[in-house]
């Protein structure tokens, strides 16, 4: 069985699966394990949908054991793994593309970095093994993310060292993509004087970085909140400068809580909302989405309010609970990139529209979407890239606040949509 190093590199060689036509825009769903929706709107001389023929070798599954990369063939055929908060899980925790790149977060081991239908994990034990990785954003294309240690379940908070040494205190780490190394930009004792604190989370604008401060004390822990912005390159901080190289400013819990709140999905992205057009009007969801290469997160709610008891099940509604309170939301991921932009549900379902790298426009710009292969109970897709031709797309076995097996999935989207979409 294959083995990743950190400069172990596989070629894709996915399996077969089946694309079959669905019919968007407000219709009932066949509920089918894998299908491809033509988003249209019904017209006299228009075909409602079109069926796509069975293709072969187009998806293929990975996983991550406690250090590499393995093949399996279905996600229910990982090894059993213990059940671990997910800050202390290895898991994808963060991915996007840049604009010639792609990369993913895999937290406790190091960065997955994409090239077409290749990939390789760059890790770095000393960073990642005892540290939550999460929070991937760009700056001028490079990769830029954060570490810490978490206070109610990394046991290494209690070693001596962690309160002796403040140089181990990480923060802002960049990605060299030339070196494949990892280099500290920032650290929380850049931020405060308070002994033993750990920068837990942050949003980024492009400007400004809004905070929250976890500080560890004897007999509590207390949160405090920080604004700061760079005077030089953010790329030419390092942990020894940066005290003398940034603006920082105190804040509190409001401005850091208005700062990472969801936004309604009226206020949406246009490209976002028009190629979600055809989304069942009866599911919830919330939807995280990135820029390419762009800086934090924006997160909507698009909230629904019903009642109905009556579940039929279409696009994004696989994982859904109808019942007399509802419907229960669904979560999602969205990339916007320069000429193509997707949506990815957490049951599977896939949305695209545009042009992929070296490619003509799908469907004359009309939004395209696939259902990816149905995962198994307790398991859900996350996040998702794409390079070149090729989907990654993160699945991860859940539990509250609990994960246990984690990997990916890759498919080919030459096969799955240019050969049979014209």
């Amino acid at each position: 069985m294959m083995k990743s190093s950190r400069k172990s590199v596989f070629n894709i060689n996915p399996l077969s699966f089946t694309l079959i036509a669905r019919l968007l825009m407000g219709l009932a769903l066949f509920s089918l394990s894998m299908t491809c929706i033509s988003c249209k709107k019904k017209g006299p001389e228009q075909k409602l949908a079109e069926e796509i023929k069975p293709i072969k070798s187009d998806h293929k599954w990975y996983y991550f054991d406690d250090s590499n990369i393995l093949p399996v063939d279905k996600p229910q055929n990982v090894p059993i793994k213990q059940f671990l908060p997910w800050t202390e899980a290895v898991r994808i925790s963060s991915a996007n593309n840049s604009s010639s790149a792609s990369y993913a977060i895999v937290n406790r081991l190091g960065i997955l970095c994409f090239n077409g239908d290749r990939f390789s994990l760059e890790k770095d034990i000393s960073l990642f093994s005892e540290r939550t990785a999460q929070n991937l954003v760009f700056f001028n294309d490079t990769p830029i993310f954060s570490v810490y240690k978490s206070a109610f379940f990394n046991n290494t908070i209690l070693q001596p060292s962690y309160s002796e040494d403040d140089s181990l205190h990480y923060f802002l780490v960049q990605f060299d993509e030339k070196t494949k190394i990892s280099y500290p930009l920032i650290n929380s004792t850049n931020l405060t004087d308070l002994r033993n604190t750990e920068v837990v989370d942050y949003i980024w604008d492009g400007k400004t970085f809004t905070c929250c401060l976890k500080s560890l004390g004897k007999e509590k822990t207390d949160f405090s909140y920080v604004r700061w912005s760079p005077v030089v390159p953010i790329l030419s901080l390092s942990p020894v400068n940066a005290s003398e190289n940034i603006i920082k400013t105190a804040a509190d819990v409001k401005s850091f809580r208005d700062a990472k709140a969801q936004i309604d999905y009226a206020a949406a992205p246009e490209r976002i909302k028009k190629m979600l057009a055809g989304f069942s009007d009866t599911i919830p969801f919330s939807l995280e989405v990135k820029t390419a290469g762009g800086y934090s997160t924006r997160k909507y709610l698009n909230q629904i309010n019903t009642k109905s008891t009556v579940g039929t099940q279409g696009v994004g509604s696989s994982t859904s609970n109808v019942g007399t309170q509802g419907v229960q939301e669904l979560k999602a991921s969205a990339i916007l990139a320069e000429s193509w932009s997707a949506v990815l549900f957490e049951d599977g379902t896939f949305f695209i529209e545009g042009a992929l790298p070296g490619k003509h426009i799908l469907r004359g710009g009309k939004t395209v979407a696939i259902r990816l292969p149905k995962l198994p109970p307790q398991f859900v897709y996350s996040d998702f890239v794409i390079s070149g031709t090729s989907l990654y797309a993160a699945w991860e076995e859940s539990a509250f606040f609990k994960t246990s097996r984690s990997g990916f999935l890759s498919v080919d989207l030459d096969s799955t949509l240019y050969k049979v979409l014209r």
